[in-house]
Order: C-alpha cells, then sequence, then structure tokens
C-alpha cells in the first residue's frame, strides 16, 4: 500500500501513543482473579471478586502487535528520510557568512 509521507507520520503518532498507554497497564497482577471473603454480619459473609477483563495472552497479544506496527511505519519512515530528496536554495546548506568581517 502507498500512502503520502504525512499520513505514515501521523499513523507513527497514533500507534506510539497507543503502546505507551499499554505500556502504562504493563502489569500482569492486573489480569489474575482475585476473591476476598469477610465476615459481614449474622452469618452473612461479604465477597468481593476482582475479575479482569481480559486475559495476559490477549493483552501481550494487542501490545506486540501494535509495537510490530509501530516499528514497521517507523522503519518506512526512516527509510524514507534517507533516499528521498528535495529541492532547496544553493545557501540554504552552505556556512554563514558574515558580511562584517573582511
Amino acid at each position: 500500500m502507498k500512502i503520502k509521507l504525512a499520513e505514515a507520520l501521523l499513523r507513527r503518532k497514533e500507534l506510539q501513543e497507543k503502546v505507551d498507554r499499554l505500556k502504562a497497564i504493563d502489569n500482569k497482577d492486573l489480569f489474575e482473579l482475585r476473591t476476598g471473603r469477610k465476615p459481614a454480619a449474622e452469618g452473612i459473609d461479604d465477597i468481593v471478586a476482582q475479575v479482569p477483563k481480559v486475559s495476559f495472552q490477549q493483552f501481550t497479544h494487542c501490545y506486540d502487535w501494535h509495537a510490530k506496527q509501530l516499528r514497521m511505519v517507523d522503519a518506512a519512515i526512516q527509510q524514507c528520510n534517507w533516499t528521498a530528496e528535495i529541492d532547496l536554495a544553493d545557501d540554504v546548506m552552505g556556512d554563514y557568512i558574515d558580511p562584517y568581517v573582511k
């Protein structure tokens, strides 16, 4: 698929933000089932359960997929940086010449 460099830069930014968000919650403890039981009153127990919405494997797969896409778009952008040519005025790449020094 051919896309414009500007679109690839936007996609890289989008993927980087997603990877950063996923990296912030990369904690295996968040994906474990936890239960607790404590006496409440008159023979009735209070049971509390923390149930993850996704498995650690699902989370890891999602993170790995986004990280791979980020690496691929970044590699394409870097390749473009090394192969693309642009037009500039001749003096843009030259050194500064002080007009007051003789």
